[in-house]
């Protein structure tokens, strides 16, 4: 089936939400407006020159409605808007030009059927478009694509293509439409993508020679008769008299939104022989081929599946310390659409990945979506010319061991152990959360360290906004009965120690790193890290913190847990 990508396409969910055009200097909208030109064209070449895909096509036409956008929002800086198809003219003149197909909006479908009448519905077949021509019933010219006015002479590649019939059953001359596209049997459109089907076909057909078992993975699939009968029914039924028998089983007759979005549905979560990405909805009353135009018509229209990605600006990047030291960049973006929900930030994974992505604000990346509901950072799709300097924190600073007091650029680590502390994991203590945890450090409350919050008075809490005096109180205190063990893993106890019936924090502490792997049957590692834990002044503060409030395994005489 053709794929046209049209610059100015209808906006669709996976658009950004705000569409306001952007805060930019004359300088800048003309540095930007100029190197998405220059990105656009690149990706042309390669799609439609070289066979390729650089890029998902939502993103591409997420890109191009941006750059469509962004150029009405500064005309005087823009460039000419790119030509997909410029340049790829071939020697051959198509009989019939390749049209091409403008994509409708999930939003736009139910107007554009309302106003046409006795439409049908095909998948959008994931391939090569070509034309064939037969005279007498004999194949006497396959032409490639180009730019729907002229491509290039692909008869003899397509003659060794078992798919394409070389004698039609009757001896009649016809034109035909049709997609070359890669057998994929048993192919899951919502489950395996497009799995680059498409560049498979484009790279073998660009190949001097072709193996038997190349040419027989290529499939066709015939999705209009320009010169066919005018009733879309008999059109049907005479392509697979001449043998094209997939035309009929992969078209149906559509009566409303309803049904149309159920044929589509349908396709995209179902067994296909090649990979699809949309359906495309054909009105039956349409011109005879010899007045069509190498342009997207009135009468047809691509319906794209629901988006797997979405092109996300971003606005800052924020550096999370977790209790353990480990530092996460989180972007923060424009709000974006992606299966009916605004993404806002999403998690680039790791310093050393933010690093090497080069991620920097205003840079433009793809966002997806794991398990189907958390957003994931795929990839970046083009960067903003102007490279904002970004300070990253000193990754030598933060590890398991520091930022046990809210000292200068310590807070996050902090809040992150408080957090930690309190969840089910730790101490289980209901109704103490983030949001609480960072109002008394705000509030100074938190100054002398981690346990600071287990000497507060209803005095202290009074003044503290969105503080409950009650939760606080009584979370301490049950904090003081819990045991030796769950103490030690809110504190950040390494993983993997097994507490003995006879352990208290004395003899923890007193082990050497040799004992802890004697004794405890550690690791090298463990045993390390079990060492310095448990050694390190900070703990041993904490440690005689909880001795003195009288927590049970800290105090020089245990008492057991009420």
């Amino acid at each position: 089936m053709p794929f046209l990508r049209p610059l100015l396409a209808a906006l669709s969910l996976c658009m950004p939400l705000a569409q306001a055009c952007p805060d930019w200097s004359v300088e800048r909208a003309n540095a930007e407006l100029h190197q998405l030109a220059d990105q656009l064209a690149q990706w042309d070449s390669a799609y439609h020159r070289d066979g390729r895909s650089p890029i998902a096509d939502e993103l591409y036409d997420q890109a191009s409605q941006r750059f469509a956008r962004w150029r009405d929002c500064f005309p005087e800086q823009a460039p000419p808007a790119p030509q997909p198809l410029a340049g790829l003219a071939g020697p051959v003149a198509h009989p019939v030009p390749q049209t091409g197909l403008s994509k409708l909006a999930d939003d736009e479908i139910e107007g554009w059927l309302a106003r046409r009448e006795a439409v049908w519905i095909q998948p959008k077949v994931d391939g090569v478009a070509v034309t064939l021509v037969y005279r007498a019933g004999q194949l006497a010219q396959a032409i490639s694509r180009g730019d729907g006015r002229h491509g290039q002479d692909w008869t003899q590649r397509v003659r060794k293509l078992p798919a394409v019939p070389q004698r039609l059953p009757q001896a009649l001359d016809a034109v035909l439409h049709g997609e070359l596209y890669w057998r994929v049997p048993g192919h899951v459109q919502a489950e395996r993508g497009g799995q680059g089907a498409r560049a498979r076909v484009a790279g073998l057909l660009a190949r001097q020679t072709l193996g038997a078992e190349e040419a027989a993975g290529i499939g066709l699939f015939v999705w209009d008769w320009p010169d066919g009968p005018a009733d879309p029914a008999q059109r049907l039924t005479g392509l697979e008299s001449l043998g094209f028998a997939d035309s009929p089983a992969f078209s149906h007759r559509v009566a409303d939104t309803g049904e149309a979005r159920r044929w589509r549905e349908h396709w995209f979560r179902s067994d296909l022989p090649f990979a699809t990405d949309g359906v495309v909805l054909r009105q039956a009353a349409r011109p005879h081929g010899q007045h069509w135009q190498a342009q997207p018509p009135s009468w047809a229209a691509a319906w794209k599946y629901p988006a797997r990605q979405a092109l996300g600006e971003v606005r800052e990047i924020e550096f999370r310390i977790g209790r353990s030291g480990r530092i996460t960049p989180l972007l923060h973006l424009q709000p974006t659409r992606l299966d009916d929900r605004s993404v806002r930030k999403v998690s680039a994974g790791s310093l050393s990945r933010w690093r090497s992505l080069d991620i920097r604000p205003g840079d433009q990346v793809a966002i997806g979506l794991a398990g189907g509901s958390i957003p994931r950072l795929d990839s970046v799709v083009w960067r903003s010319p102007l490279r904002e300097a970004v300070d990253a924190p000193d990754i030598t600073a933060y590890h398991p061991l520091s930022c046990w007091h809210p000292t200068p650029g310590c807070a996050g680590q902090f809040l992150a152990r408080l957090e930690w502390l309190s969840s089910r994991q730790g101490l289980d203590l209901s109704g103490l959360g983030p949001g609480s945890w960072r109002a008394l450090l705000e509030a100074g409350l938190l100054d002398h360290g981690l346990l600071a919050w287990m000497r507060l008075a209803p005095g202290d809490l009074a003044q503290v906004p969105g503080i409950r005096a009650r939760p606080l109180l009584e979370g301490a205190e049950r904090a003081r009965r819990r045991p030796l063990e769950r103490w030690l893993i809110a504190l950040g106890m390494p993983s993997g120690i097994q507490l003995a019936a006879e352990d208290d924090w004395r003899r923890l502490s007193s082990r050497s790193e040799d004992e802890w792997r004697r004794q405890a049957g550690l690791s090298a590692q463990r045993a390390r890290q079990a060492q310095r834990f448990f050694h390190h002044p900070a703990v041993q503060a904490l440690a005689a913190q909880l001795a003195e409030a009288g927590v049970s395994g800290f105090a020089a005489r245990s008492q057991p847990p009420r």
